[in-house]
């Protein structure tokens, strides 16, 4: 059952524009240094994790396209110095303010039991929960058990395996990394001691999913209630229990149904959005931006709906076989303005100095001009000195 809540009526440019704007992609950059990485980040709920780097991790990609004099130490320091942010689970492992830490009590709670290996975890559990706590910090190179478990991904060392899941259920938390190598800390020496309660925040399951719900609407803007890869790591969604999360939000006010031309099932923003909304329909003209897109961008976390509002199609080919890639390796989608006009495959080679476009592919409809290849060309040089990179290598048309 659905809310008899009025329809919102929407334009596909107005929906599009909406979304950039909740986005932080079109107009004047409004977020701004490390204030800027927090205030997109809380505003978003978090932004998705992964450690693939050619040019540089996903998040950092995504913050570069939104936060002005954005620097990879900002997000570096807010998560290991300042504790502002956490990483871990939200959709799939993620970055999320540390205020959110006790939301996520049932999502840690679920790897008490359910996790590969366990008999044999446990058995070395609170030994080396007492060992990190004697040292302070820790990763797997710094304790003695070489006993191989199976384990995620691949068969592992009992001291890996025992320090992700300690990890995975919240009894320790990543202290500091030194490239891919994790060090780990107790929680309880890291987060404020507040946040650390051992009781569901969430009166019942469905206030729980209400609070992930209307989250990953206000990650992206508008979503709309199905299936989709947005609701990634909310798990046990059945569609019987999102349709009774978007009722009781929708009838609460909490978030407001759009109908979008074209589109045959509605849209959903955040009530909190609805002066961005208005924005989005006026005859207001927001500056034009050439951006590269992070593969995981919270804009593209239902590529269905990027598809059915702006006629791009995305797929990240990075674990695809070469054989079967369309494109490249890591392309990332160019957004100019209200619209996708390509993507391209940035490498770095962060010895020589040079960041190298090895690949880039205009849709259709777009044709290259002296125009298009200057601002390709400052978009580029900006995302190379993201990356330390003091030299673009493009071959142009």
């Amino acid at each position: 059952m659905l809310s008899s809540a009025a329809m919102i009526p929407l334009t596909k440019a107005q929906a599009r524009r909406f979304l950039l704007l909740k986005q932080g992609l079109l107009g004047a950059r409004r977020f701004e240094g490390k204030q800027g990485v927090l205030n997109y980040i809380a505003q978003a709920g978090c932004i998705q994790f992964d450690p693939v780097d050619i040019c540089g991790k996903s998040p950092e990609i995504a913050l570069q396209a939104r936060v002005k004099g954005f620097r990879k130490s900002m997000l570096y320091t807010l998560s290991y110095r300042d504790r502002a942010l956490v990483d871990h689970f939200d959709k799939m492992m993620a970055i999320f303010p540390t205020a959110d830490w006790p939301y996520f009590h049932g999502v840690r709670a679920q790897y008490q039991s359910r996790i590969r290996s366990h008999q044999a975890v446990e058995t070395v559990a609170q030994e080396i929960l007492d060992a990190v706590g004697r040292m302070g910090y820790a990763c797997s190179r710094d304790l003695n058990y070489p006993q191989k478990v199976d384990w995620y991904w691949s068969n592992t060392n009992l001291a890996r395996a025992a320090l992700e899941a300690l990890y995975f259920r919240g009894d320790l938390v990543i202290h500091h990394k030194e490239g891919t190598i994790k060090y780990y800390a107790r929680a309880q020496d890291c987060l404020p001691l507040e946040l650390l309660s051992d009781q569901d925040p969430f009166p019942s399951p469905l206030d729980g999913l209400c609070w992930r719900v209307a989250r990953r609407v206000g990650g992206v803007g508008l979503l709309w209630n199905r299936a989709s890869d947005a609701w990634l790591d909310v798990r046990k969604l059945s569609a019987k229990d999102r349709n009774a999360a978007f009722y009781r939000l929708t009838t609460e006010g909490h978030l407001l149904p759009v109908a979008v031309e074209g589109l045959s099932e509605p849209l959903y923003c955040l009530r909190s959005d609805r002066a961005l909304l208005e924005s989005a329909c006026s005859n207001i003209r927001f500056r034009a931006r050439t951006e590269l897109l992070a593969p995981l961008d919270n804009l593209l976390w239902d590529r269905k709906l990027i598809q059915a509002l702006f006629d791009f199609s995305y797929k990240w080919e990075v674990y695809t076989p070469a054989k079967d890639r369309q494109y490249g390796h890591y392309v990332l989608p160019i957004l100019q303005g209200e619209r996708f006009i390509g993507r391209a495959e940035p490498v770095c080679d962060r010895k020589a100095g040079i960041l190298c476009i090895q690949g880039l592919w205009l849709e259709p409809e777009v044709k290259m001009t002296k125009a298009l290849k200057g601002q390709l060309l400052r978009c580029f040089t900006r995302f190379a000195k993201l990356n330390g990179c003091q030299t673009v290598e493009w071959e142009r048309p």
